[in-house]
């Protein structure tokens, strides 16, 4: 038996370490970039359900963070519910359980499987559990028969007790096995683009789980609690917050605060099923708050490597000021039990007696265990897997994208929008006051030949450095300057040369006097500068593929990309260098190669000045190019660059 998750998240998940020291390197790009995860987390943590003093602050809020979460579950426009389909394929009982086999389609092709469990005498309508699964993989003669068979043993005790029990499979571990690891191990860092998550498909067959339950005659749809744990725990958030159906709920260690994911490393330990694009910049307390005054229990063991305690008592801390406002705080519990991330019959009772104190007014005490009835495998739906099946490419189609061409470059009432759309979903992340750039000549001494640097600050703690060569004097500087944006593999073509001019700027690159001299030969008549932004040349932070990996989807989880604060420190190293004294500039061209080209082309919509941007090798579309959050939803690369090109013939005419 294979328990995949559980062994990824036992393995790289280290619980209280900073990002710096979870690197192999300890360089100063790799110091600057934990200072500034801490900084940046800080701020969202310390902002998190800061505002509301009063019920009516809440409620007023309340219907517009909904729908924000909706959106960055990639649900907002919700899809168009079609018919489910729902298929019996058999049936077991066992100890006066009865249990189907079934599955229905929560949209055409996407297949959930699941297990129907429910007393097998039943004379009224009972309330009803949605059972989400964590990561406990199960297969049978070499294929999947869904995780739904590893958590039977609660499905069982719901059954034998007085309720319904819908047990759900997952999309990465179900019966017919799709992805939940894009970023985490696919390098799908285009889901990002499209503002996709798995998360955002497992929300939704939640909602289409809660539609089947009411269906059925067996259950009363009034009286609809849901539970899970681990993944099954982070799912139970996602549907109790966007979904008034759920009556109570018990995530069991599935949630945490956004330090234990970005500073203290437990994002490694995740995969991509556990968050939401976070566009809005939540930290997760924002989550559990939306399920207030609704009766919840966040359940959690004390030494869960995965979802730290110190992080679940904060966000347990915080939701309880919402509760407290509707006076409703018995409905809010918080039950930490010993152990490690596991399903312990500890935290299985304290569920089942939230369950029954709320949706069945029963305080009575839990006297029977939960136990498997049945051998794993009699529990598989399928023989066959469906040949129309959308599981294994849902994140293909499940958030629509606009189309290249969509774009009309001259209408400015779309341009408009478009910049709009980027300034508020795209770029949210990039800092509503912009800090002063601090330009200084840093050239120092020994400085050879018309070269200097000039170091500004972009965004604390990231200080970066443009250098500049130019012809003539000061007085005589009213000349064209173009500005060039390095990637790495830019600087690792320059800096030998570099390395000559400024030596005490650019170290630890062996020194190429003849690259020095083509390089002040360039700048001929005009002005040339080199830009790199954070994480390029002087501030790079560790190249290990893995840590990269990680570091791409921090920036996500504080509603950033890398590559959008990349663009950020391009815009201001123009603004910088627009206001360096000596440099009178008489036009400005912004250029770049591959992935410094991206840069420049969106820096380039946001800058003032620029008359030319020439970009070379752009990657050929949104899919293949650098990960932006959201941005496929409105604008597809080939269109940025023609509206670049449009920009900069508007430029030129006005001159």
């Amino acid at each position: 038996m294979r328990r995949i998750l559980f062994a990824f998240v036992t393995v790289f998940c280290l619980a209280n370490l900073s990002v710096a020291q979870s690197h192999t390197s300890t360089s100063e790009g790799d110091q600057l970039l934990a200072e500034y995860f801490r900084g940046e987390t800080k701020k969202l943590t310390d902002r998190s359900l800061d505002g509301v003093k009063t019920l009516d602050d809440w409620t007023r809020q309340k219907p517009e963070l909904r729908r924000q979460m909706l959106e960055m579950l990639g649900l907002d426009p919700m899809p168009e519910k079609t018919p489910l389909h729902p298929t019996i394929t058999g049936t077991l009982e066992e100890s006066g359980v009865t249990v189907e086999r079934l599955h229905f389609q929560s949209m055409p092709g996407l297949y959930v499987t699941a297990n129907l469990y429910r007393p097998s005498k039943q004379s009224a309508p009972l309330p009803a559990i949605l059972y989400v699964c964590g990561h406990g993989g199960e297969k049978h003669d070499g294929k999947s028969i869904g995780n739904k068979t590893h958590y039977q043993h609660h499905g069982a005790w719901f059954a034998r007790n007085g309720y319904v029990c819908l047990t759900i499979d997952t999309v990465q571990l179900g019966e017919i096995p799709g992805i939940h690891h894009g970023t985490y191990r696919e390098k799908m860092w285009w889901w990002n683009n499209r503002g996709y998550s798995s998360a955002g498909v497992e929300a939704y067959n939640c909602i289409r789980s809660l539609d089947y339950l009411q269906s059925r005659d067996e259950v009363d749809g009034q009286r609809i609690g849901v539970t899970g744990r681990s993944g099954g725990g982070a799912y139970s958030w996602w549907i109790a917050a966007i979904d008034e159906r759920i009556s109570v709920a018990v995530p069991v260690a599935g949630i945490t605060s956004l330090k234990n994911h970005v500073v203290d490393g437990c994002v490694e330990g995740h995969c991509d099923c556990m968050y939401m694009v976070n566009t809005y910049r939540w930290d997760f307390p924002m989550v559990a708050a939306l399920v207030a005054p609704r009766p919840l229990l966040i359940s959690n063991s004390d030494k869960d490597r995965i979802f730290p305690l110190d992080g679940v008592v904060d966000v347990y801390t915080k939701v309880r000021k919402i509760y407290s406002l509707y006076d409703a705080e018995e409905n809010l519990g918080l039950q930490i039990t010993e152990g490690p991330h596991k399903d312990t019959q500890e935290l299985r009772i304290a569920a089942f007696r939230w369950m029954n104190r709320f949706l069945r007014n029963d305080t009575e005490l839990i006297e029977m265990a939960a136990k498997p009835l049945f051998e794993k495998h009699e529990l598989k739906v399928f023989d066959e897997i469906p040949e129309d099946e959308r599981v294994t490419t849902i994140q293909e189609t499940f958030v629509p994208t606009v189309q290249a061409g969509d774009l009309d470059v001259d209408s400015t009432g779309q341009v408009d929008a478009l910049k709009e759309n980027l300034a508020s979903k795209v770029f949210r992340g990039w800092p509503a006051e912009a800090e002063p750039l601090d330009v200084k000549d840093v050239t120092g001494s020994p400085a050879k030949g018309s070269g200097r640097v000039i170091e500004f600050t972009s965004q604390s703690p990231f200080r970066l450095k443009a250098f500049v060569f130019q012809k003539g004097s000061d007085d005589d500087a009213n000349s064209p300057l173009t500005i060039t944006v390095l990637d790495h593999a830019g600087w690792d073509a320059i800096a030998p040369g570099l390395a000559v001019l400024f030596p005490t700027h650019v170290t630890g690159v062996q020194p190429n006097v003849e690259l020095a001299r083509e390089l002040e030969q360039r700048a001929g008549e005009g002005t040339i500068a080199f830009i790199v932004p954070r994480g390029v040349g002087p501030t790079k932070w560790s190249d290990d593929e893995r840590t990269q990996t990680h570091i791409r989807r921090r920036f996500m989880l504080l509603g950033q990309t890398l590559a959008g604060m990349q663009i950020y420190d391009v815009k201001r190293a123009i603004e910088a260098l627009q206001q360096t004294p000596g440099l009178k500039i008489r036009s400005l061209t912004l250029t770049g190669d591959g992935e410094a080209a991206f840069w420049a082309a969106y820096a380039s919509l946001f800058s003032d000045g620029i008359d030319a941007t020439p970009l070379t090798n752009l990657p050929k579309d949104n899919r293949h190019a650098p990960d932006l959050l959201n941005v496929s939803r409105f604008v597809e690369l080939a269109d940025i660059k023609r509206l670049v090109e449009a920009a900069n013939r508007n430029e030129s005419s006005e001159k």
